[in-house]
């Protein structure tokens, strides 16, 4: 059996055509390729039944298509919110999160497997970082949760890049994602239906604001002061709030895009009306949304969420300073729902 086949599944259709012209295959077989694998999810060259038996047996012979599978699943007892552990052929395992919202349905997708920034309230960090994930390894999370949406009637609406992992640390892998999902062989999926959450690498922002990408950034910044957010976010002592703002602002100007703030909102640490303040006051005529999400507790960190009556008084300080405010809508806090957990869970069973 040939060890050395060259795999296909996350090319580009340019890429597969230069793949398989030196094996004697027309050109324009590429983009039939490319469809059987997006847009069909078939990864048996046997299936691919718009080529002859001959260039079938050609390409098992020379290439191979990786295919996820999923190790564990965790669904919500209203149904709309499902997690799944996707696992690749080395065993590495990411987790996916499906979300029914009334807009559509949304998938939350990892680009890392584990993560290295070492956020004091998140469970995806606690083991580290394992490797980055590939363009087809984060393309192939999505298209699991399409197939699966399919046998509904249904589909992916909508891509939040916030799983596992820092996006920008794995740039060109996400990229290839992004622009490889938009393509018509693949879901055609809007990039304004895409939002990307960095924990902010001020130089990875600035080069995506030179990408042409109208896609939504999200930037978790979960502290209003330099101090604190150090104490939350390690990677501060690298990119200070006042670079990761500066940033923003380029990004900003460059793209006409709004910017999300990230706010996690921990009892006790960050929840204070003077927090509130400060906040509104970095924030101030900026184009921005601030989008306060209370904490999925992890049980590894001991940080709990505030009460709703602080939530709400620390949402309506913000509108006070006229700043664009959502809460997060609660989803899956019945299965574990912060990122990370479930992927522990499974290894700390041995799986």
């Amino acid at each position: 059996m040939k060890t050395d086949k060259i795999e296909l599944f996350g090319l580009f259709a340019t890429e597969i055509a230069s793949a398989i012209k030196p094996f004697g295959l027309e050109q324009y077989r590429a983009k039939q390729i490319a469809e059987w694998l997006y847009k069909h999810g078939v990864y048996q060259f046997d299936d691919m039944t718009n080529l002859s038996k001959d260039q079938r047996t050609k390409l098992s012979a020379d290439f191979t298509i990786t295919k996820i599978i999923q190790k564990a699943a965790q669904h919500s007892g209203d149904g709309r919110t499902s997690k799944f552990l996707l696992a690749f052929p080395d065993n590495a395992g990411v987790e996916t999160v499906l979300m029914r919202q009334p807009y559509g349905n949304s998938v939350c997708i990892s680009t890392q497997v584990g993560c290295a920034m070492g956020c004091a309230f998140c469970a995806s960090t606690l083991d580290g970082l394992t490797r980055n994930l590939t363009g087809g390894e984060i393309l192939a999370q999505v298209l699991y949760i399409n197939k699966l949406l399919e046998l509904e009637g249904q589909k992916v609406d909508s891509i939040v890049i916030m799983g596992s992992g820092e996006p920008l640390a794995n740039y060109d892998n996400v990229l290839r994602f992004i622009r490889l999902i938009h393509e018509p062989y693949c879901l055609t999926l809007s990039y304004r239906s895409i939002t990307l959450s960095t924990s902010g690498l001020a130089p990875e922002i600035d080069r995506l604001a030179t990408e042409n990408l109208p896609i939504t950034l999200s930037i978790s910044l979960h502290a209003p002061n330099n101090e604190l957010r150090t104490k939350l976010m390690p990677i501060n002592k690298r990119f200070p709030i006042e670079q990761v703002l500066a940033a923003s602002d380029r990004y900003i100007a460059a793209t006409g895009r709004r910017v999300t703030y990230e706010y996690t909102l921990i009892s006790g640490i960050n929840d204070k009306p003077a927090h509130a303040h400060e906040l509104a006051a970095l924030l101030r005529g900026r184009l921005a949304n601030v989008n306060l999400i209370p904490i999925n507790p992890v049980p590894e960190r001991g940080l709990l969420r505030p009460r709703l009556s602080e939530i709400d008084k620390f949402a309506q300080i913000l509108k006070g300073q006229h700043i664009n405010v959502t809460i997060r809508r609660e989803m899956g806090t019945d299965i574990d729902a912060a990122c990370g957990q479930l992927r522990r869970k499974v290894m700390q069973q041995g799986g």
